[in-house]
């Protein structure tokens, strides 16, 4: 039983943490984003959240699903400045605006249908 286990738990762990999550949100990039009128999806996440792995998988097929969306990600608790400027209070947020217009605001979406479902609101 061990020997069929330790495998799936490896490949398990392997899986959600193999996708490289990255801090590109700055406010100059928002701002600009904002000013041209822009469809934004801001995420915040943290280097140990499972869920964040999950989401950033989704997020990785989005840049290519979505190429006139500007994606904003950091990492929460490196940025507590960006946290606390856009009130976003938890990992795994996902935050949609329409230019200078919040659209809609989630808090731990892990499927595709819902993530993209939130992604074109703002659209």
């Amino acid at each position: 039983m061990k020997k069929i286990l330790l495998p799936l738990i490896i490949l398990f762990f392997t899986d959600a943490l193999a996708f490289e999550k990255t801090t590109n949100f700055t406010f100059e990039k928002f701002e600009k984003a904002q000013q041209e009128g822009k469809t934004i999806v801001i995420n915040a996440w943290d280097e140990t959240c499972m869920t964040c792995a999950k989401q950033s998988k989704i997020f990785a097929n989005a840049l290519n699903d979505f190429k006139n969306v500007e994606f904003l990600f950091y990492e929460q608790t490196k940025y507590k400045e960006f946290a606390n400027v856009l009130n976003i209070k938890f990992w795994t947020t996902i935050v949609v605006y329409k230019g200078q217009n919040e659209i809609d605001r989630k808090i731990g979406l892990v499927k595709k249908e819902d993530i993209y479902r939130l992604i074109r609101k703002g659209i």
